[in-house]
Order: structure tokens, then C-alpha cells, then sequence
């Protein structure tokens, strides 16, 4: 088993999103990316923290590749906007790759360098790309938030 960490907007959609992926054994919505230990919703809703709204992603990679994860996560949500995902906006909606290994911090920036030279986007990539540091989960409200809602999956 091994993990990925992405940010991509309200991860309750980015939680749903990677569920669906074959090979991916958990997803766990949290915090990363900042400064504050163990901090609540609240805390990272301030913008104070400086951590982004994240997914832990834990995948068996003889099922699903890092790459295919990568793939997953340029298509669910706009790479180009800083600090926004639609209607939210802050730090905390940021867009990141918390990577885990040397090998996924070379495929997260060759993934990134290839969408920005394949002309699909109006304007350059703007994920950041940043070691994994302490990831908190969230509160259990937050965990499986779309399925407790009835609905299995959305587009953020």
C-alpha cells in the first residue's frame, strides 16, 4: 500500500472522486500543508493555518499507478486558478501535490510540465508542489460527506 496527498477545493467532491478510482484502498479527507498542530475546521476555514483542504489517498499500486492518480486529480478540478476552486476561495482551496517520495515528486512535476505544454488549459498550472508534511484528518462528519448525503459523486 502507499499514500498520495492532493488539494483540490472542497474535498468532500475530491474525496468522492478519488473513492471511485479501482486500486485506491481509502480515502481520508483532512488537513495539509500548514502550520497549526491538529487544527479543527474552523481553525482552517479562518485561512490562518495555512493548510489546504486535503485527501489522503491510500492505493494498492499493482492496481492503480501514481501516474493514474495524478490523471485523476488534473481532471477533477481547475489547476489554474490560485487559492479557488468555483465558488470557494482562500488558501485553503488551493491546489497541491503533497508528495511522498522523490519518484512521486518527478511524476507530479513531469505530470504538471506535460499538461501545461498540451494547450488543454487557458493558463498555466499553478498547483503546488511541496513535500509532505503532517496530514490531520478531519473531523468524522467530513469523512464520506457526499455518501452520507446520498449522493456517490460530483464534479467540483
Amino acid at each position: 500500500m502507499e499514500k498520495a496527498t492532493f488539494a483540490a477545493g472542497c474535498f468532500w467532491g475530491v474525496e468522492a472522486e478519488f473513492r471511485n478510482v479501482d486500486g485506491v484502498l481509502d480515502a481520508i479527507v483532512g488537513y495539509a500543508g500548514g502550520t497549526t498542530k491538529n487544527p479543527s475546521y474552523r481553525d482552517v476555514c479562518s485561512g490562518g493555518t495555512g493548510h489546504a483542504e486535503a485527501i489522503e489517498v491510500l492505493f494498492d499500486p499493482a492496481r492503480v499507478s501514481f501516474d493514474r492518480l495524478l490523471d485523476v486529480f488534473w481532471e477533477i478540478h481547475d489547476p489554474t486558478t490560485p487559492n479557488r476552486q468555483g465558488p470557494d476561495f482562500g488558501t485553503q482551496y488551493r491546489s497541491a501535490i503533497f508528495y511522498h517520495s522523490a519518484a512521486q515528486q518527478a511524476a507530479a512535476i513531469s505530470s504538471r510540465d506535460r499538461l501545461n505544454a498540451s494547450g488543454r488549459l487557458r493558463a498555466p498550472v499553478v498547483t503546488e508542489i511541496a513535500p509532505a508534511s503532517d496530514f490531520y484528518k478531519a473531523e468524522d462528519y467530513h469523512q464520506g460527506y457526499l455518501e452520507k448525503q446520498g449522493r456517490a459523486s460530483c464534479k467540483i
